[in-house]
């Protein structure tokens, strides 16, 4: 299982290949937010989110025999840009299972980056099938987008900089509020500050009627979502959280959080507007809990991971236009 140990050991293979992100801010956003706000730009990672991270994390730690048969993900567009782009910088294949109504800049880029790219339908189609079915036809090895120890670990390394920023910023208590799909990030990040900056506390935040891992740990035990489509928020969207990530939540993460898809909007246009920095509504919820849910966060402070820009221009246009 992921511990700290991995997590530095993942920081190391990481350094010089991955970016070290900047802790952002803004009197502007603190003045709405009525606190101190910090915001961890994992937007301006390598591929534009955090899954560069735990895709090189992934990727590099499998025996040369086997990475050089290649490797395979499932996922709705950022996991799978950063596979690709590990894939493409070890030097062998990648082949990427995505929905078909994933964003274009999505499917593009991940194209780009010189992935094999197979479309399904999110509505009738089994993932997780499709994958296993290709995995096992060419001996790939499966990078799962957050139910891996080792992606996991790669994730945890944005909370070791975190620590070390925060620190840098004379705050020593605050609420670290997390985009959550799976809980491959929160999983990791709650781990890193759990063991190296324990006065910060990881959060998860998710879009309204997608909120599985808040209501999970609420009640203590893995929910489902209710249905698969019905967000913008498409980089967030899970089943259900994952069976290695939700022990993690559960015992180091406080409560989730839930903000709409308006709320996401204007977080977008404010990061923008105020820090030059582009999400994606998905990257954009902690912020969003940030600005708008300050009865919910406790801290003088409050640190939001921006985890991706990877938008559709028109979405984007549909954001600023709330600005």
């Amino acid at each position: 299982m992921t511990d700290i140990a991995m997590i530095e050991a993942a920081a190391r293979r990481l350094a010089g290949h991955a970016r070290v992100t900047p802790l952002l801010s803004s009197p502007f956003l603190d003045q709405i937010a009525g606190r101190r706000v910090l915001v961890k730009a994992e937007c301006l990672q390598a591929t534009g989110s955090f899954k560069f991270r735990g895709g090189w994390s992934a990727v590099s730690v499998l025996p040369p025999q086997v990475r050089a048969r290649g490797v395979l993900a499932c996922s709705s567009g950022n996991h799978a840009q950063g596979v690709a782009l590990a894939a493409r910088l070890h030097g062998i294949p990648a082949v990427i299972v995505m929905p078909a109504d994933a964003p274009a800049i999505k499917i593009g880029t991940t194209r780009a980056l010189g992935a094999e790219v197979v479309l399904y339908d999110r509505a009738t189609q089994d993932r997780d099938a499709i994958g296993a079915a290709l995995a096992q036809a060419r001996g790939l090895t499966l990078i799962r987008p957050y139910d891996e120890p080792q992606v996991i670990a790669g994730q945890g390394t944005a909370g070791l900089e975190i620590a070390s920023q925060a620190a840098a910023e004379g705050v020593t208590s605050a609420d670290v509020l997390v985009c959550c799909g799976g809980g491959g990030l929160s999983a990791g990040i709650a781990l890193a500050l759990d063991a190296r900056a324990p006065g910060l506390r990881a959060r998860p935040v998710e879009p309204q009627g997608f909120d599985d891992t808040a209501r999970s740990l609420a009640a203590g035990e893995i929910l489902r979502n209710p249905q698969p489509l019905g967000t913008i928020c498409d980089a967030i969207v899970t089943p259900e959280p994952g069976r290695i990530t939700f022990p993690i939540l559960r015992r180091l993460c406080g409560p989730g959080l839930v903000v709409t898809d308006d709320q996401a909007l204007d977080a977008m246009a404010l990061a923008f507007t105020r820090l030059r920095i582009v999400l994606e509504p998905g990257g954009a919820v902690a912020l969003a809990a940030a600005l708008f849910l300050p009865q919910a966060v406790q801290g003088e402070a409050v640190i939001a991971v921006a985890t991706g820009g990877n938008v559709d221009p028109a979405l984007f246009a549909r954001a600023l236009a709330r600005a």
